[in-house]
């Protein structure tokens, strides 16, 4: 049991890529693998968004549906003044999508990790934010922290900083905690038990907290957006 623990531990410590011919540049586990699904995103846009026809094959029939899906989703949230941010939460979501379901492969998600999720979360304030400031105007936007009654006003403030707080918790530790439980799967039982449970947390929950983040966001967005 002692060496199921410390061989966990060594898991969850996370990894790093030496380059020696680079004067001894270690990077992250989750950094080449973020790269990577950068890249096989780019590259199966660049494949599937080319020469497209005005009578779609299968290819282009699945690509239109997963954009419909997205768009409409999104568009129901945030009507039309959310418009210009759509392809930003696309984008998004269809990044944690593959970054929650990788684990499935066999890599690490890097969702796994408090840097990338904290960054997600961070940029996703920006973004919303930044909403309220173009839809108000600066006067509007800083007025919207007095809504509804003055006394909100230090709430409002605060809110700003719990909300990117609890976007990157949530996200980490529903992926962080599945991973946990992966591993002692693989590791104490590692034939035929994992089968079923990697189906649920890499891909169902992966796929379900893919969804809620960038659901929440765009309720925070709708809110500046409409207040």
């Amino acid at each position: 049991m002692q060496d199921v623990a410390s061989r966990l531990i060594e898991t969850l410590g996370g990894k790093t890529v030496s380059f020696s011919e680079l004067q001894g540049l270690s990077i992250p586990e989750f950094v080449l693998t973020s790269w990577g699904i950068m890249a096989f995103i780019m590259i199966m846009t660049l494949i599937f968004t080319h020469n497209l026809k005005i009578v779609p094959g299968k290819s282009q029939i699945v690509l239109e549906g997963i954009y419909t899906f997205i768009h409409g989703f999104l568009s129901d949230i945030l009507g039309k003044k959310g418009e210009r941010y759509i392809p930003y939460l696309g984008t998004v979501l269809i990044y944690l999508a593959f970054s929650n379901t990788i684990g499935l492969f066999g890599l690490t998600p890097p969702t796994k990790d408090l840097n990338v999720t904290a960054g997600l979360a961070f940029m996703s304030i920006i973004l919303v934010e930044y909403s309220g400031l173009h839809q108000k105007g600066i006067w509007g936007y800083f007025k919207s922290f007095a809504q509804p009654m003055p006394a909100m006003l230090p709430f409002n403030i605060l809110e700003i900083f719990i909300r990117p707080l609890s976007l990157c918790m949530r996200l980490f530790g529903n992926i962080f905690g599945g991973f946990v439980i992966m591993e002692l799967i693989r590791l104490i039982v590692p034939v035929i038990v994992p089968l079923p449970f990697g189906f649920y947390f890499d891909v169902f929950d992966g796929l379900l907290q893919a969804y809620v983040f960038v659901f929440l966001t765009s309720l925070f967005m709708q809110e500046k957006l409409d207040a």
